[in-house]
Parts: C-alpha cells; structure tokens; sequence
C-alpha cells in the first residue's frame, strides 16, 4: 500500500510542495532511552497515572487509527505487539523503527549519567528480522542518529558506526532517515555556531554516500530560523525535519511546528511533544491545522485548552501559563516576526 509518506516526499522532491503536504511523525520510542517512566501519563484519572506499556501501545494504536500522523516511530520490540494486532495493515501512516540510539538519549534511566558524558553510537536492532516479512509485517523504514562532540576520535567512532549501518541497511534494502543532534556536551560555542557546526556536520557525514545509501530526510533540532534555512536552501534534494527536544508548553508545541515549516522544515518529528500531553489525539489535530496554515499556533492553545475542557480533563498548566514560549530558540524568531 502507498503510505501517506511516500505521496508527501514525492511532492516535495518533485518541487510541489504545499503546506498539507507537511509531514508529521510520532515518535513513540521512549522505550529505547528510558524504563518505566517511557510511557508517560494517563490524564484521565485523577491524580494522573502512569501508563501500562499496553496502555501505551493502546494509544499508539489509537493514533493510528485516528489517520493523521504521516510516521509511527517504534521500537523493534513494540512494532512486534502492534503487527501482532494488525495496526498497520490496510493504514496510510507509515511505521518506522529506531534502528540505533546514541547514549545521550538514555537520559531516561533513573540515577543514569550517561547524558552527562559525550555521546557514544550503540545499536541492538536486528534489521534482517525486522524486514524479513515486511510489507505483511516489520517496516523498512528506520531512524538512525548520531552526535558530533568535536572530539576527533569520538567522531570518527561514530562515522564508522554510521558506514556499518549503512551497510547492512543497503544489504537489506532497508530505507532510514538520518537523525543527528546538537553536541550533548558544552563544547564552547553560541546558539548560532551550534547550528553552523550541526549543518556543516551533516553535509560532511553525507559527502561520501552515494545516492542508494543516502537517507530519506534529515531529523535535526530547532537551531532558528537562519541555520534551518542554511540547511533547507542549500540541497534541494535534503528533506529537512525538525525533532520536538522536551515537552514545553503547548505554546511551543505549536509554535515550533509554525516555525519550521516557515523557514524551510518539511517535517515534525515529535516524541514528548505529544506524548507527554493530556490529550494527543486532540493536540495532533491542531497540530495538523498548525501546519496546513489554518489556525495560528496561540490560537490553537486556546482551542486545545477549550477541547479538554470538553473532555473533561484538568489540563497541567493554568491557560495563560501554557500560551508562554519557554523555548529561547522559539522566542527570538516569535519576537521578530511580531
């Protein structure tokens, strides 16, 4: 079946992009990175809860089904409960896995230090397993990341944990997209450098992969809007998506889904963003309206604060708290644009 995804990046690599064809992912992979906390909360109960992991994969189930979202990003290991229950047979969204997860992102688990120290590759994924039945069952889609610390031999480490994923992906005919984050440790530089250092990083990773290798679409953080179009305007066959980092305000939410698809973004990829909301499926509508440039990003916080007081849900933060930026990256550009 062709997903949603493959009809959105034939558009835009076919210069017919328009705002509906903005793509939009839900990364429910905190499993990868943390333990018990992974699955966030369920608002509906007073005082909220945590959920199960079969709550979570209920929800997950649940976003599906509402046919949204362009990507469901998983584990291996909870792809295998949803193909189980059929989840994505007959369905427009497109399931991906986490092929690998650098240390930095195991900041999950309790009384861990690992995100405190540079960043290491590791990878546990069994590609061969994950495709083998695919497109009955599996994917053959996946999210590989890394970091660069400006340390010499950790980098070099992490290229050639890069070259031997590439590889064994190119061996399966298995298709990802490239994730690569700001340095996880304080290497002396701006705001404004970071996203030098980050988009010159990822040219020079991709510099030598032929076009069979070479990723679908980038995952990167919110550097503003001049390092997000340095990176979007320079290659035009670069698909640039924008991870979601903490959870924020619902403000923020909105606000870095406006931003980027303004300075050259083509994606959302949110985790916490969504997640860690009192109500996803409803949060995931405005963000669609967001956007397809139909509501702005504090009117939708308005409308998402309306909405759970339909459904009958005490909402986190107070409605004035949730309007706030708190994200600087967000604010600067919020500020010139007013």
């Amino acid at each position: 079946m062709v997903t949603r995804l493959d009809t959105k990046l034939a558009n835009i690599r076919a210069g017919r992009y328009k705002p509906t064809d903005f793509i939009i992912a839900d990364a429910k992979d905190p499993d990868a990175g943390g333990g018990v906390n992974a699955t966030g909360f369920d608002y509906s109960v007073k005082p909220p809860r945590r959920r199960t992991r079969q709550e979570f994969i209920q929800q997950i189930v649940d976003i599906v089904e509402q046919d949204i979202v362009d990507i469901m990003l998983v584990t291996q290991s909870n792809l295998d409960l949803l193909d189980e229950r059929g989840v994505f047979k007959n369905s427009a969204v497109k399931p991906a896995i986490r092929a690998n997860l650098e240390t930095m992102c195991w900041a999950g688990v309790r009384h861990g230090t690992y995100a405190a120290t540079p960043s290491v590759p590791f990878r546990d994924t069994n590609i061969e397993r994950v495709i083998a039945d695919y497109p009955n069952k599996g994917t053959d889609l996946g999210l590989y990341s890394c970091s660069f610390t400006n340390d010499v031999e950790r980098d070099i480490r992490t290229l050639d944990a890069f070259a031997a994923f590439r590889a064994e992906a190119a061996a399966y005919k298995f298709k990802y997209f490239y994730e690569v984050f700001n340095p996880n440790v304080e290497i002396g530089l701006s705001r404004e450098q970071t996203g030098e250092f980050l988009n010159d990083h990822i040219l020079k990773s991709l510099a030598g992969v032929p076009r069979a290798e070479r990723p679908e679409f980038l995952k990167i953080p919110y550097n503003g809007p001049r390092a997000l179009e340095e990176l979007a305007s320079f290659d035009s066959e670069l698909i640039v998506g924008v991870l979601g980092g903490g959870a924020g305000t619902t403000r923020d939410t909105f606000e870095l889904v406006a931003q980027s698809e303004k300075y050259g973004g083509r994606l959302a990829l949110f985790g916490r963003k969504i997640n860690l909301a009192e109500a996803p499926l409803n949060l995931l509508v405005l963000m669609r309206a967001v956007a397809d440039g139909n509501i702005g990003p504090e009117e939708a916080v308005r409308a998402y604060h309306g909405e759970l007081q339909t459904l009958g849900l005490t909402a986190v933060r107070p409605l004035a708290d949730d309007r706030v930026i708190t994200e600087d990256v967000l604010k600067v550009a919020a500020v010139k644009a007013a």
